[in-house]
C-alpha cells in the first residue's frame, strides 16, 4: 500500500515541480495577500477628514477643535461656515466627518449647556464607528478638563478629588496598544491556509480529469483511498511551506508577536490543512471543471471568513448561522491560532477547539473518501 501511495506522490511531486511557474505562484499568492492584508487593512480608522464650522470663533470653540485634532483621529480639511456647508463636503466625499459649534459657545460652556454637532458619514461603517468613539472620547476629556479649570479658578482644587468618585483602571491583556495587526494576523493565516488547501487538491484532482489521465491511474493496482493520499502529500508540504512563510512575515515584518509553542502550533496547523485538503477531495467530487472549482472555493472562502469568527464575533450571530459556520474547519482553527500566538496559551484551553478540528477531519476524510470513491467508479 505504501508503495503505492509513494508511486504517486512522487508522480505529483514532479508534475509539481516540472510546472514552475504555478509553483512560484502557489508559494508567492499568499505572501502577497499578507502584505495587502497587512498594509491595507485597519479597522481603527484615523486622520479621518473634518469639516469644520465655527460660528462661535472664541478661545472655547478653538480648544474644542484642537482638542478634536490632536486626538490624531480628526483631519481638519475645510473651514466653512454653516452646517448646510459641512454637510455639502461629507456628500461630496470631501470630508467623512464634519462639527458645528454654535454661536456663544464660550459663554454656553460657562454657564455648562454647550452643545456641538458633529456630522458622520455612516456609509463607511469603521469610520463611522471610529469617529463615534473618538468624539465621544474627546468630548468627555476636554469637559472635564473645562471643569477642573473651573473648580481650580473658584479655589476649590482641594475638593477636585470628590468630582470624580470612581476610577476605571483598564488593563488590556494580550494587545496592550490595540494594534490591529495582533488581531488580524492570526486570521489572515487561517484564511489564506484553508483557502489554498482546499484549492490546491481540488484542483489536482479535477486536472486529472480534464486531461483523461485519471483512467489511466485508475487501470493500475492503486486503490481510490491511497490515490487520494497520494495527492494530498505534495500539497500539504507546499501548505506548510506557505504556512512558516506567512508566520516568518508576520513576526518579523509586521512585528507580530508570537507568544506561544511554535511547535505545537506546527503539529495543530498540520492538522488543519489535512482538513482543508480533505474538504479540497470532497469538492473535487462535486466540480468537474477548473472553472467550477474556482467557483466552489471562493465560495467557501467568503462563508468561511462571514461565518467562521475571522472579523465578525461568533458569539453575536443567530444560532443558525453559528450551527452554519460549523462547516468550516476556518471556525476551529481561528481560536487556535489566537489563543497560541497572540495569547500563549497551551493545549489545556484550547483543547475543545482541537478535539472539534480532529473530529471535522474524521469526518471529511471518511465523506471524501467515499465521495471520490463514488466519483472514480
Amino acid at each position: 500500500m505504501w508503495r503505492r501511495i509513494w508511486a504517486v506522490t512522487q508522480k505529483e511531486f514532479i508534475q509539481t515541480l516540472r510546472d514552475r511557474r504555478t509553483l512560484a505562484i502557489t508559494l508567492s499568492i499568499p505572501m502577497i495577500q499578507l502584505l495587502l492584508f497587512g498594509f491595507a487593512l485597519r479597522m481603527n480608522v484615523k486622520d479621518i477628514p473634518m469639516a469644520v464650522a465655527d460660528q462661535s470663533r472664541d478661545s472655547a470653540s478653538r480648544a474644542y477643535i484642537r482638542a478634536l485634532a490632536a486626538s490624531g483621529y480628526f483631519r481638519v480639511v475645510a473651514y466653512v461656515p454653516d452646517q448646510a456647508e459641512v454637510v455639502r463636503a461629507i456628500d461630496e466625499g470631501r470630508a467623512q466627518a464634519g462639527v458645528v459649534i454654535p454661536p456663544r459657545f464660550a459663554a454656553h460652556v460657562e454657564r455648562g449647556d454647550a452643545q456641538a454637532l458633529l456630522l458622520v458619514d455612516g456609509s463607511d461603517v469603521f469610520t463611522s464607528q471610529s469617529a463615534l468613539n473618538a468624539a465621544t472620547a474627546v468630548a468627555q476629556a476636554h469637559a472635564l478638563e473645562v471643569l477642573l479649570r473651573r473648580v481650580e479658578r473658584a479655589g476649590t482644587a482641594r475638593i477636585t478629588g470628590g468630582l470624580l468618585p470612581l476610577e476605571a483602571r483598564i488593563h488590556i491583556r494580550h494587545n496592550p496598544d490595540l494594534n490591529d495587526l495582533w488581531f488580524l494576523i492570526p486570521s489572515v493565516l487561517a484564511m489564506l491556509l484553508q483557502t489554498q488547501s482546499i484549492a490546491l487538491t481540488a484542483a489536482a484532482v479535477v486536472r486529472e480529469r480534464e486531461g483523461g489521465t485519471i483512467e489511466q491511474i485508475l487501470v493500475t493496482p492503486i486503490r481510490p483511498g491511497e490515490l487520494m493520499l497520494g495527492k494530498i502529500a505534495p500539497n500539504m508540504v507546499i501548505t506548510m511551506l506557505n504556512m512558516l512563510t506567512i508566520v516568518g512575515l508576520g513576526v518579523y515584518l509586521f512585528r507580530v508577536p508570537f507568544q506561544g509553542d511554535f511547535w505545537l502550533f506546527f503539529g495543530l496547523s498540520f492538522m488543519y490543512v489535512f482538513s482543508g485538503l480533505g474538504l479540497g477531495i470532497l469538492l473535487s467530487t462535486i466540480a468537474h471543471s477548473h472553472r467550477e472549482v474556482v467557483q466552489l472555493v471562493m465560495a467557501i472562502a467568503l462563508l468561511g471568513v462571514i461565518l467562521g469568527g475571522f472579523i465578525f464575533p461568533r458569539y453575536a450571530m443567530p444560532p443558525l448561522l453559528r450551527i452554519a459556520g460549523n462547516l468550516f474547519p476556518l471556525t476551529y482553527f481561528i481560536p487556535i491560532a489566537r489563543g497560541i500566538i497572540s495569547k500563549g496559551v497551551g493545549l489545556a484551553f484550547i483543547w475543545q477547539q482541537v478535539v472539534a478540528l480532529f473530529i471535522y477531519i474524521v469526518v471529511v476524510l471518511v465523506a471524501a473518501a467515499r465521495a471520490f470513491r463514488r466519483g472514480l467508479d
